[in-house]
């Protein structure tokens, strides 16, 4: 059994819809408050989730350049930090733990903008001969269950032996223009377990009707792209594929026709309805929503909530 202990994270967007602040600070840098009540950057966030599903290694795909920014933040406190934060123990076991953090860290650069898919191909040398996990660098993920969300991917793929696992979640069908979406064959519908069958990027409603639906489903709902994978190395083939032969859809090289050129490959690439939500903080409105979920996952719910209720009445007070 290949154990998956790599994990690609793709962070080389320029951030455009988080214009103004991501001409300052690049946008998986964005600040939050996790579950734990620690302020953390969105990229430690979600490194911290390949970490605690069993993640040894951890490549980070980024824009030309910007390795050096990562590589002074995850460390630990120099002796001048340290006399400030004197009297604090917890500041310094966080500063080993970013310490530790970094020595875990690989970089590749994507030295040009040309998708998704091409972002991916970039951790290739990283990856070499081993399955890896693979996630977006702008999305963060909170469980439904003990398992941590990539967890519950990299199980199924170690425990059944799989070339492919995609995390999917049930979606209506008025949303599909903004995920790709993948039929399934099911393997234990009752664990949210499928085939893949097909896979198409951001189908129309008539496509994913004629092509796309899932037995055992409600009517209207479609399964799309969670936004964690794990591949095996061969996900690489089928990239270098669509590289060499130019093969783009809206002038990228896109995942989901990798996806879709490898599952014709394999007859062992799976889906997994993920128990949990996935939060996409590369947008204005996502951002709220992604603190807000991780306030009402964390230490501080209570008077999250007690917060939310004062807000609420003054807004119906006005």
């Amino acid at each position: 059994m290949a154990k998956v202990r790599k994990a690609v994270i793709t962070a080389a967007g320029r951030g455009t819809r988080q214009y103004p602040a991501s001409t300052a600070v690049q946008k998986e840098m964005f600040p939050l408050v996790d579950r734990d009540g620690l302020t953390k950057p969105i990229i430690q966030i979600i490194g911290e989730e390949a970490i605690e599903s069993g993640i040894e290694e951890i490549c980070i795909v980024t824009e030309p350049g910007e390795e050096k920014l990562y590589r002074e933040y995850f460390r630990r406190l120099d002796d001048e930090m340290v006399k400030t934060f004197r009297g604090k123990d917890w500041a310094i076991l966080e500063s080993e733990k970013l310490a530790a953090f970094g020595e875990r860290l690989h970089f590749a650069e994507q030295h040009s903008p040309e998708g998704f898919g091409h972002a991916v191909y970039q951790a290739k040398q990283f990856v070499g001969d081993e399955p890896f996990l693979l996630l977006l660098g702008d999305h963060v993920y909170i469980s439904d269950i003990r398992d941590r969300c990539a967890r519950q991917l990299i199980r199924v793929f170690e425990q059944y032996m799989l070339h492919a696992v995609t995390g999917v979640q049930p979606t209506m069908e008025r949303l599909l223009n903004m995920f790709g979406t993948i039929r399934g064959a099911p393997i234990d519908a009752g664990k949210g377990i499928y085939k893949a069958e097909l896979i198409i990027e951001k189908p129309s409603v008539e496509v994913a009707r004629e092509k796309l639906v899932t037995p055992g489903l409600p009517a209207g709902n479609y399964l799309s792209h969670f936004g964690i994978h794990v591949f095996s190395e061969r996900i690489f083939d089928s990239l270098e594929y669509l590289i060499k032969n130019n093969a783009r859809d809206c002038g990228e090289i896109q995942l989901t026709a990798a996806q879709e050129h490898f599952r014709q490959q394999t007859d062992k690439y799976w889906i997994v309805c993920c128990q949990g939500q996935r939060y996409d903080t590369g947008i204005p409105y996502g951002l709220m929503e992604t603190q807000l979920a991780l306030a009402l996952n964390g230490v501080h719910r209570t008077e999250i909530c007690e917060a939310i209720a004062r807000i609420l009445a003054m807004q119906v007070k006005s």
